[in-house]
């Protein structure tokens, strides 16, 4: 079974998109060590997953979408 880690892709996009972790804070309300907590995080809250999506303008529930139809698809 496939893992996916959503932490590091956030990261991933942050750095895509030359963000820092406190402009992600901001936009988020939170203080920026939660960011860096969120990028070693396998799994996050899909509130927080919502919040983080709008702010970089990327839906990251995208990855669980196409994850759940291919379980769908090989079962």
């Amino acid at each position: 079974m496939k893992k996916i880690d959503i932490g590091k892709l956030i990261q991933v996009k942050m750095d895509e998109e030359g963000r820092s972790a406190k402009w992600l804070a901001k936009k988020i309300n939170c203080h920026r060590n939660n960011i860096y907590r969120i990028y070693k995080k396998k799994y996050v809250h899909a509130q927080i997953l919502a919040q983080i999506s709008i702010a970089l303008r990327f839906n990251f529930f995208s990855y669980y979408y196409n994850y759940i139809n291919e379980q769908i698809t090989n079962h």
